[in-house]
C-alpha cells in the first residue's frame, strides 16, 4: 500500500492491543501524560509497548475501584515485587446455631495497618472491617515479633447473622492497607448459643487493653460489636422466657395488694429467709411473693423450699423456673406478667426489712401519698452494720481525652453513684422524701399500670446492671421522676450471687449501652438546667 501523493509505501499502524485503554493508561500514569505532551513519545501506547508492559503498569480500566485504599498501578524501574506479609494469625473462629460468629487473632500491623479480616467458608463469607474489630494487647504476640513496647496487636470481632450457617474449614484472610494478604486455614468450632455468648463476654472482660480498661473496653465495642451482642442476647432472652415452668403455692380466695418479685441466683436459701422475715410482720398476708430462678440446677431444691415455706409461713408463693439466665430485666418482666396485684415490688434476694412495720407501712405510703410520689419509688438501704448504703442514685461522667466512643472526640462514660454511701444511719437530709434521678434496682416499688405503660425493664441490658437506672430515666422523661421514701431496708450487697468474668463482660456492654442511650440528656443536666430534661436537673443533689 502506498501514499497517493508521494508514492512511498505507507506503514499500517499496529492493531490496538485488546487489553489497552489509552485514556485509562494516561490517567493512571501522569508521568507518561507529561512525556507524551512534551513529544518524548508519540502516544501512550508507544510508551506502554517500550516500557510500560515490562514495568507491570496497568493499561485497562479498573472496575469497582476499592475505596480508601491505595492501588499500585506500576513499579517503574524494576520488576513488580510482592510486599512481605508480616507475622499474624487467625487463632480461633467460633460459630453458634443461631449464627453468632466470633473471630480472634493477631497481626503485626505496626507499619502496615489492618484493613479487613475476611472469612471464606463453603456457602458463606464475611469481611470484618478493621474499624469494627476490637483491638487488644497480646503479650504472646509481642514476644513473637520482638516488640519492646506494649502494642495492640490482637483483634477480635463478633456478628450475629440471625441464621444457621454451615461450619467446617475456613479460608481466613488478614488484609492490610497495602493490599498484602496473610492467609490461613482455620477449623471453625461449633458452640451452643448460650456458650458462645459466655465466651464472647468472657473474652471482652479478660482482654488486655493498652490503656484504661473501662474506656478501651467500651470503645472497642462501640462501632459494631456492642450492637451485635445486644441483638444476639435479646434473641437468647426471648427463647429462655418463652416457655417457663410456673407453679403456684397459694391460698384460695386471697387477693394480694402487692406482689414482691425476686430473682434468685445461686442460693435457694434466700426464699425461706425472706418468707421468715416477712411472715411475722403485720399486713404480710396482703403480699404475694414471686420468685424467678434462672438456674436449672436449683429447680428441685426451690420446689421443696417453696412447698415447705408455704406450709410453715402461710404466704402466697409463685415459683417461675427458667432453663437459663435470662437476665434481671427479663426475669422481672416475667414475674410482673404473673403478678396478681396492682402494686409491684422488685426486690433483690439479699434485701430484707429493717423495720418490723415495713409491710404495713409500705402499703400505707403507696395508698396515701400522691401518685406522683408512688408511681415509682425506692427506699433507703443499709449495710448490715447499720451504715447507709443508698439514698438515691446519681450520675457522673468520666472523660478520657484522646479515646473515642461512637462519634465523640473524647470518650465519656456514665457511671452510677449511690448517694449517701457510708453516711450515718439517721442523716435527716439524706433520708427526707424527695425526687431523685434514679433508685437502686435492689428495691423498686411501682404502680403496675405505670410499669406497663413504660413497657417494663429494657431487655437490651445483658444479665443485670443499668436496667434499673434506665427504667427510672424513662419514667423521668415521661414526667414522673422516681422518689426516695423513708422505708429502711437491709441490703447484704453481693451476698445473693457469685460474679464471674462473663458478668463483668456483660457489665461493660451495659455501660456502653447506657452511655449511648443517656449520655446527652444526663450530661446536659449535670452541666446545668436543660429545658428538654428539667426534672433531671431539678432532681440532682
Amino acid at each position: 500500500m502506498s501514499d497517493a501523493t508521494t508514492g512511498k509505501a505507507k506503514k499500517t499502524p499496529p492493531a490496538p492491543l485488546p487489553e489497552f485503554d489509552e485514556e485509562t493508561y494516561l490517567r493512571l500514569n501522569p508521568d507518561v501524560l507529561v512525556a507524551v505532551a512534551e513529544g518524548k513519545f508519540r502516544s501512550a501506547r508507544e510508551h506502554y509497548e517500550h516500557y510500560g508492559r515490562a514495568e507491570g503498569r496497568l493499561a485497562v480500566a479498573l472496575r469497582d475501584l476499592p475505596r480508601d485504599r491505595v492501588i499500585v498501578t506500576a513499579r517503574p524501574g524494576g520488576a513488580a515485587e510482592a510486599p512481605h506479609a508480616p507475622a499474624g494469625a487467625v487463632d480461633t473462629i467460633k460459630l453458634s446455631s443461631a449464627g453468632g460468629l466470633f473471630v480472634a487473632g493477631w497481626i503485626n500491623d505496626s507499619l502496615d495497618r489492618l484493613d479487613t479480616v475476611e472469612l471464606y467458608v463453603a456457602g458463606w463469607s464475611i469481611a470484618f472491617s478493621a474499624s469494627g474489630l476490637a483491638r487488644v494487647r497480646r503479650p504472646d504476640a509481642e514476644t513473637v515479633v520482638g516488640l519492646h513496647l506494649p502494642c495492640a496487636l490482637g483483634f477480635w470481632g463478633f456478628v450475629y447473622a440471625g441464621q444457621r450457617l454451615p461450619a467446617g474449614k475456613c479460608n481466613a484472610v488478614i488484609r492490610l492497607k497495602s493490599g498484602v494478604e496473610l492467609i490461613t486455614i482455620v477449623n471453625i468450632e461449633f458452640l451452643d448459643d448460650l456458650e458462645l455468648r459466655g465466651t464472647v463476654l468472657h473474652h471482652l472482660a479478660a482482654a488486655h487493653y493498652p490503656g484504661p480498661a473501662s474506656f478501651n473496653a467500651a470503645s472497642s465495642i462501640s462501632q459494631t460489636i456492642g450492637t451485635q451482642l445486644v441483638d444476639f442476647s435479646q434473641m437468647l432472652t426471648r427463647k429462655v422466657v418463652s416457655a417457663p415452668y410456673v407453679e403456684r403455692f397459694h391460698q384460695d380466695g386471697r387477693a394480694p395488694k402487692a406482689s414482691v418479685i425476686t430473682c434468685l441466683y445461686g442460693k435457694p436459701d434466700f426464699l425461706t429467709l425472706q418468707q421468715a422475715l416477712f411472715a411475722g410482720q403485720a399486713g404480710a398476708e396482703d403480699y404475694e411473693f414471686i420468685y424467678v430462678c434462672n438456674s436449672q440446677n436449683l429447680a428441685e431444691a426451690l420446689l421443696k423450699e417453696a412447698a415447705i415455706a408455704r406450709l410453715v409461713y402461710g404466704l402466697d408463693i409463685t415459683l417461675i423456673l427458667l432453663g437459663a439466665n435470662a437476665g434481671l430485666a427479663a426475669a422481672n418482666n416475667l414475674g410482673a406478667a404473673h403478678a396478681r396485684a396492682k402494686r409491684l415490688i422488685f426486690m433483690n434476694p439479699d434485701v430484707f426489712p429493717k423495720d418490723a412495720a415495713f409491710a404495713s407501712r409500705h402499703l400505707a405510703l403507696s395508698e396515701d401519698l400522691p401518685a406522683a410520689q408512688t408511681d415509682i419509688f425506692g427506699a433507703a438501704l443499709y449495710y448490715d452494720d447499720g451504715s447507709l448504703m443508698h439514698a438515691g442514685m446519681y450520675f457522673e461522667t468520666e472523660t478520657m481525652p484522646g479515646f473515642t466512643l461512637g462519634k465523640k472526640e473524647d470518650a465519656c462514660l456514665l457511671c452510677l453513684e449511690h448517694y449517701g454511701k457510708g453516711a450515718p444511719p439517721k442523716d435527716v437530709a439524706l433520708l427526707r422524701p424527695r425526687a431523685v434521678p434514679a433508685v437502686s434496682g435492689a428495691f423498686i416499688s411501682m404502680n403496675r399500670a405505670w410499669f406497663e405503660e413504660l413497657e417494663g425493664f429494657s431487655q437490651d441490658y445483658i444479665f443485670g446492671q443499668y436496667e434499673d437506672a434506665d427504667l427510672c430515666l424513662r419514667s423521668l422523661e415521661a414526667g414522673r421522676p422516681a422518689w426516695l421514701l423513708s422505708l429502711p431496708l437491709y441490703h447484704l450487697e453481693g451476698a445473693g450471687s457469685v460474679r464471674h468474668k462473663v458478668h463483668e463482660g456483660a457489665a461493660a456492654v451495659n455501660r456502653w449501652l447506657f452511655t449511648q442511650n443517656w449520655l446527652e440528656p444526663v450530661s446536659a443536666a449535670l452541666l446545668g438546667p436543660n429545658p428538654a430534661h428539667p426534672a433531671l436537673a431539678e432532681a440532682a443533689p
